[in-house]
């Protein structure tokens, strides 16, 4: 008699092949502390664990001046800021390593760190005297599961981003920004199963007919995307969310692992997957195709100017494209659970955030200036 099932899981795609998390961070005022990743990662723990067992690249971007008043978009930040940065990039590095070199590789070889020499080119080049690139220092470990990028001048949200990319040997990336936390299950596997099934690569054999190349999470403003005014006051792309909004069926056999050690693979099980199409490129939480990226994003180094953030240039020129009826071409989709009403990412603001215990100790101050303390 063949021994009964101990463990029963659903054959999806593996993620260390498929998948590269790109995580970009920057001064905060949270600095030197690192809590503001740590409560990132502690999502990924919650919500979708194969993020922490995938390779990892860290952009440390850095500022630009100094001044009596911070203004972190503007890469302007105080003195105080700029003397805590440093220690926050080293606070930062031990972090990731911790986190995820020990995982792949226990030996001391596979986690020693190689250092070498890069850039980040921007903009027109036409004149001698405009070099228009800035240098990078590109630490890995060894086994190339853990990458880290310093560059000598700040980059911004963009060229962070595509200097990430051009070091990424993955399919499909996740993009993070360091201030986006994940409150709901992220459906990973199956995710990169329909990008895969939409590229013909998938060994599920199964085909989805419409491109699938980035898909982004909802956040509190995109709640109910569909039936919003981003999409019903154009009949162009009302009638695109009719046609392609859907929920994507996956077949996927089902393993199942004896007491003998031997796995099966028996009937498949059906996963159904919601999502809708997306009218613009957001830079907040999302997987997209890394050849799609480089391509439609960053198609030139005249597409994004340092300091730039992708949804200010290539999204809103996205967003056009797909009125005048593109939409295929960036083929953007937004994941789409309880028809929208389910939230999956909060942002922090890690503008302002300050951590946990200066957080509390504000609200206590507030609370005692108007007379509501206890």
């Amino acid at each position: 008699m063949t021994p009964p099932a101990t463990n029963t899981m659903t054959s999806m795609a593996t993620h260390d092949h498929l998948l590269t998390l790109i995580i970009t961070t920057s001064p905060t005022p949270s600095a030197p502390s690192t809590e503001l990743l740590s409560t990132i990662i502690h999502s990924f723990h919650a919500h979708c664990p194969a993020l922490t067992a995938c390779q990892v690249i860290l952009v440390l971007d850095t500022f630009d001046r100094i001044s009596t008043q911070a203004r972190l978009k503007k890469g302007t930040v105080t003195a105080e800021g700029a003397a805590t940065f440093a220690e926050y990039r080293e606070n930062a590095r031990a972090l990731i390593l911790k986190e995820y070199s020990r995982k792949f590789d226990q030996s001391d070889e596979g986690n020693r760190l190689v250092i070498t020499q890069d850039e980040a080119e921007y903009g027109s080049d036409i004149y001698a005297q405009q070099t228009n690139a800035v240098p990078l220092t590109i630490t890995k470990t060894k086994n190339g599961r853990v990458t880290f990028i310093d560059p000598d001048q700040r980059l911004g949200f963009g060229l962070a981003v595509r200097s990430a990319l051009r070091l990424t040997t993955t399919p499909y990336v996740w993009v993070q920004q360091h201030d986006w936390s994940l409150v709901s299950d992220i459906p990973l596997s199956p995710l990169l199963n329909i990008m895969q099934d939409s590229d013909g690569k998938s060994e599920s054999r199964q085909t989805i007919s419409v491109p699938v190349k980035y898909v982004c999470f909802p956040s509190i403003r995109m709640i109910s995307y569909a039936t919003s005014d981003h999409v019903m006051q154009f009949p162009a792309l009302r009638a695109l969310t009719n046609l392609y909004k859907q929920n994507f069926s996956l077949h996927i056999p089902t393993v199942s692992t004896h007491h003998n050690g031997q796995s099966h693979i028996g009937s498949s099980t059906v996963t159904k997957i919601p999502l809708t199409p997306l009218f613009f490129w957001f830079d907040k939480p999302h997987i997209a195709s890394t050849e799609h990226y480089l391509q439609h994003v960053f198609p030139t180094r005249l597409s994004m100017l340092r300091g730039a953030f992708i949804e200010d240039t290539a999204g809103h020129r996205a967003r056009t494209e797909m009125k005048e009826g593109q939409w295929k071409k960036w083929a953007c989709w937004l994941y789409y659970p309880d028809e929208g009403k389910q939230l999956c990412v909060r942002h922090l603001k890690g503008r302002t955030w300050r951590g946990t215990e200066a957080e509390e100790e504000q609200r206590l101050e507030w609370k005692r200036l108007n007379g509501l303390a206890s």
